[in-house]
């Protein structure tokens, strides 16, 4: 009994000195003098937080703001040329921002004579763009307290402009849904929402809607317009002495130009040597496309299956001997310059320098794009001519002549300044038969935006094939709609023709060079494949530069899932890893649980199309072997689109097949809760396949596919259950 009682009062003991310890600082606090917390003035007035748009506009005098969402840089693109043009109209200056860099709790203390414009990419299925996503959270969610302490944004002026393509569901969803909070909090938009169709013409509804936002904004910010002036965002200037080794030619990043070792992403991507590369139709089919492997061992990069590959081209020979001469920079394509901004927060330098005007022209700006219909105003003021002058500003002011000349004429700009002077574009571009036209550098630089990546559904899976990356790439090329001054051109996508020509060299294959009929200089573009300092080709293989961006496509984790998967043409590629992700699930199910490993598996069901089963049938000899180790759960449906008809002589796409199959497919999706997924192009065959699928579960729901059908679609999406990765 003695000995219990001293057990506790020791246990007591050591609970108070236990005590007295933890709470030691609070116990003896008043033998510490109080220490008052310091600031510095810096960080008070809020200067010292890079996070703080308020601060950096007070601290630099701007009125306007300007947040972007941009997944390609399209809408980083239309923000810079928003501020630029405040500057030119008003005088105001404005503060670029991307929101991920941002806080916006203090959004509420934008002064009154200021006004924040929203720039607003919409990104697959409805969803904001990476860079978007927080900004969205904190608009959107009513428990966001601003630092008002409220969810209120009372009498904040702002502008929308949003990025689309009504081919998807949700147009401008982002766009329409900033406008709604800004205005359910309070905010006062000025002029109209702006929405830009990438089906149509995106640089059309901009300018189309930029006019009338520019009058509302100069009543509603008491300024006039005239109080800018036309200056330029860059400073060029040729540099005599600069170490070579320190002059880029075409490297994206400064460890690329220094080979250090370094994370490889879209701001640093790998040269990836190309291991094997294929054509995929057959040699009488009229057209290309290319299997291409990139051998990523060893590079750090990793992948799932449903990701997309971003691959860095260049423009081709031709386009850059053209646009050389129009500037009279024939002779100069080597000369190092330097670059530098005037206004580093309105309009960064878009590219590494110093470097060379020719690596501005192959590597670094879209020079092969579609000339824009406000950038020949820009250039009409260089016009060696008068009627060249004249010429630029007609295609300027009349929308419809541009449309029919240089949008159906598919005209880049160095085209378009040779037809003002008088040129041939059907020859090949010299300093003898090329006008020279007097534009400054700078000109260029900020007139032309950044050549971006292209981006390829990955149609392999790293369960199979864990050190390389396979893409599928259709060749694109295709005739101009024939006009007065351009009765016939041939047009060529930069991205695949680009890869067309590393297949070409991986197989020593002769390139086609001259046309048949002799009508044309080049049948395929010339690319300099060999790199900046030949860095893209070794002994053995070429290399291109690529960078891998994630993805939401994705098959369900439970193979017990059926899966429909709808993909014509190159639409198939992701399917084609979604299958080999599928096939590495069953060699270790079977290895692993035996010969019935697979019986308690969902059907995999795969619809894809082409014209003919001996042209263009893509990858005709594999879709047998992944059946057999599939053991029966993969079904191939296939279209023949010009070798098989419907009874009245009509074609057969893949959503007839659908229909054929629809009851597999309504109790696979109703019953079996499967998955949906929808591969390729837009405009046309997305909403076809969306409309017979509603009208099958609408009919199984016993209703309509107006309604009951529509209902059943909205909840697949809502629900990832129906998942679309599509292009215009």
């Amino acid at each position: 009994m003695a000995s219990s009682s001293s057990d506790i009062a020791i246990l007591a003991l050591g609970v108070v000195l236990a005590a007295v310890y933890i709470f030691r600082d609070q116990l003896f606090a008043a033998s510490k003098p109080k220490v008052a917390p310091t600031t510095s003035s810096k960080a008070a007035n809020g200067s010292g937080n890079p996070r703080d748009f308020i601060a950096k506009m007070k601290e630099a005098k701007k009125r306007i703001v300007i947040f972007y969402g941009s997944q390609t840089g399209t809408a980083e693109e239309y923000a810079i040329r928003l501020a630029k043009e405040a500057k030119q109209k008003f005088g105001l200056a404005s503060l670029v921002c991307d929101p991920e860099e941002y806080d916006f709790e203090n959004l509420d203390q934008l002064p009154e004579d200021c006004a924040a414009f929203f720039v607003m990419a919409t990104y697959g299925e409805g969803e904001p763009t990476d860079n978007a996503v927080q900004l969205m959270q904190n608009v959107e969610d009513e428990s966001f307290e601003f630092s008002n302490g409220e969810h209120k944004l009372e009498g904040l002026k702002y502008v929308v402009f949003g990025l689309g393509n009504k081919t998807y569901e949700h147009y401008n969803l982002i766009g329409r849904n900033v406008d709604k909070e800004l205005t359910k909090m309070g905010g006062i938009r000025i002029g109209e929402r702006g929405e830009g169709d990438d089906d149509k013409s995106m640089e059309e509804d901009y300018l189309e809607w930029k006019d009338g936002m520019w009058e509302a904004f100069a009543t509603a910010m008491g300024v006039e317009e005239g109080q800018g002036g036309d200056t330029a965002d860059f400073v060029v200037s040729e540099l005599e002495s600069h170490p070579p080794e320190k002059v880029y030619l075409g490297e994206y990043s400064a460890r690329a130009l220094t080979k250090t070792k370094g994370i490889h992403d879209a701001k640093n991507p790998y040269a990836a040597p190309i291991v094997v590369a294929r054509e995929l139709f057959s040699l009488d089919a009229e057209r290309n496309c290319v299997h291409i492997e990139f051998n990523t061992e060893g590079s750090g990069i990793t992948y799932q299956h449903g990701d997309h590959l971003g691959l860095w081209p260049l423009n081709p020979d031709v386009e850059v001997e053209r646009l050389l001469c129009v500037l009279g920079l024939q002779d100069k394509r080597d000369t190092v310059i330097g670059i530098e901004s005037l206004d580093p927060a309105l309009a960064k330098v878009p590219f590494p320098v110093p470097t060379t005007y020719g690596t501005v022209l192959r590597h670094y700006i879209d020079i092969s794009a579609v000339a824009g219909r406000q950038i020949l105003g820009t250039m009409s003021k260089f016009a060696p001519t008068p009627e060249a002058e004249a010429f630029l500003k007609n295609l300027n002011t009349d929308k419809e002549e541009y449309h029919r000349v240089v949008h159906d004429g598919c005209l880049k700009l160095g085209e378009i300044l040779q037809l003002a002077a008088g040129n041939d574009i059907k020859v090949k571009p010299t300093v003898e038969n090329t006008t020279k036209w007097n534009i400054p550098f700078d000109i260029i630089v900020s007139a032309i935006p950044r050549l971006q990546p292209r981006y390829y559904s990955i149609s392999s899976s790293p369960k199979l094939h864990p050190n390389s990356i396979h893409v599928t790439c259709v060749v694109l090329k295709y005739e101009n709609v024939p006009t007065e001054p351009v009765p016939h051109k041939w047009v060529h996508g930069v991205g695949s023709n680009f890869l067309l020509n590393l297949k070409h060299a991986a197989n020593k294959e002769p390139v086609p060079l001259i046309s048949s009929d002799g009508e044309e200089r080049v049948a395929v573009p010339a690319y300099l494949i060999e790199g900046p300092r030949g860095a893209y080709q070794t002994e053995t293989h070429y290399k291109a530069p690529i960078h891998v961006r994630r993805s939401t496509f994705r098959l369900p984790t439970n193979p017990k899932s059926p899966v429909i998967m709808i993909g014509p043409g190159t639409g198939v590629a992701p399917f084609r890893g979604f299958i080999q992700e599928r096939v590495a699930l069953a060699r270790r199910s079977l290895d692993k649980n035996g010969p019935d490993a697979l019986n308690d598996w969902g059907r995999i069901s795969l619809f894809y199309g082409c014209r003919r089963d001996d042209q263009d049938f893509l990858y005709k000899d594999e879709w047998p072997e992944y059946e057999k180790e599939l053991q029966g759960k993969l079904k191939v449906h296939v279209a023949l689109s010009r070798q098989k008809y419907k009874p009245d002589g009509s074609k057969i796409y893949v959503q007839d097949l659908i229909w054929d199959d629809r009851e597999n497919i309504a109790d696979a999706i109703l019953n079996g809760k499967g998955y949906v997924y929808i591969c390729g192009e837009a405009k046309s065959m997305s909403k076809q396949v969306e409309e017979v699928l509603a009208k099958i579960l609408g009919e199984a729901k016993g209703g309509s596919a107006e309604v009951e059908g529509a209902a059943e679609i909205k909840l697949l999406k809502e629900r990832s259950r129906l998942m679309l990765d599509v292009w215009s």
